[in-house]
C-alpha cells in the first residue's frame, strides 16, 4: 500500500485544479454539495480498485455522483445506528430517572455504572466502525451494488485480511481531516479547497486498502 500516493496522485492529473476546484465550489451548497463530493470520493475509490491510471474522477455525471453520495451517507448511518440509538436512550432515559426523584445512592451509583459501561462499549464500537465503514465502502465501490456494503461477512473478511491497510486508511483519514482544517488559514474558501482535496485522499486510501485486502485473501490457502 502506497500511503504517500494518496496525497500526491491528484497533481499527476493535468486537470487536477479544475476537478478539485469544482468539488470545492460544490461544497458551497449546503448538504447537497457534501453529498456530491462524497460520491466523487467514492468514484475515486472505484477507479483505484480498478487500477485506472488516472483515478482523479471527472465531474461528468452529477446525477450519479449525487446518488452515490447519498448511498454513502445511508451506509454510514446504518452502521452508526446502534451508537445513535444508545446515545438517544441514555439522553432520554437516565435524566428522566433522576428527575423522577430516584435519590437512593445505590440506585444512582448503579445507573452511573451502566452509563459508563455503555459509553465504553460505544467507544469500542466507534473504533470498530473506523475500520469497517471503509471496508464496506470499498466493497460497495468494487461490486457496484448497494447491498455489498452490508455483506458483513465479506466486509469483516476484508478487515481481517489487511488490518494494517485499514489502519493506514484510518490514519490517512485523520491526516486528511487536519489538512482540511488547515484551510482556515486561507479563510472560508480555503477550507472548501482543502476539504475537497481531503476527500480525494480518503477515496484513494479506501481503494488501496480494498486492493490490499483482496490480494491477501487471494493468497490465503483454500481449506479442503
Amino acid at each position: 500500500m502506497d500511503f504517500g500516493k494518496a496525497f500526491a496522485f491528484q497533481f499527476e492529473d493535468p486537470d487536477w485544479l479544475k476537478k478539485i476546484g469544482i468539488a470545492a465550489l460544490l461544497l458551497f451548497i449546503p448538504l447537497l454539495g457534501m453529498l456530491w463530493v462524497t460520491g466523487w470520493s467514492l468514484e475515486i475509490t472505484k477507479r483505484v480498485i480498478r487500477r485506472e491510471p488516472a483515478p482523479l474522477a471527472a465531474w461528468d455525471d452529477f446525477g450519479g455522483l449525487l446518488v452515490r453520495g447519498f448511498q454513502v451517507f445511508i451506509i454510514g448511518f446504518v452502521y452508526a445506528l446502534p451508537i445513535i440509538l444508545i446515545s438517544t436512550c441514555i439522553s432520554i432515559l437516565f435524566p428522566s430517572v433522576f428527575d423522577s426523584g430516584a435519590s437512593d445512592d445505590t440506585i444512582a451509583g448503579a445507573i452511573w455504572v451502566v452509563v459508563v459501561c455503555i459509553n465504553c462499549l460505544s467507544f469500542l464500537y466507534g473504533i470498530l466502525l473506523a475500520f469497517v465503514i471503509p471496508a464496506a465502502l470499498g466493497n460497495f465501490a468494487a461490486k457496484e451494488q448497494f447491498g455489498a456494503a452490508f455483506r458483513f461477512g465479506e466486509v469483516l473478511g476484508l478487515v481481517r485480511a489487511a488490518p494494517m491497510a485499514y489502519l493506514l486508511a484510518l490514519i490517512g483519514n485523520f491526516l486528511a481531516g487536519i489538512i482540511a482544517m488547515l484551510g482556515i488559514i486561507l479563510c472560508f474558501v480555503g477550507v472548501l479547497i482543502t476539504n475537497a482535496y481531503a476527500q480525494s485522499v480518503i477515496g484513494h486510501l479506501i481503494g488501496q486498502a480494498y486492493n490490499e485486502a483482496t490480494s491477501k485473501r487471494a493468497l490465503e490457502p483454500v481449506e479442503a
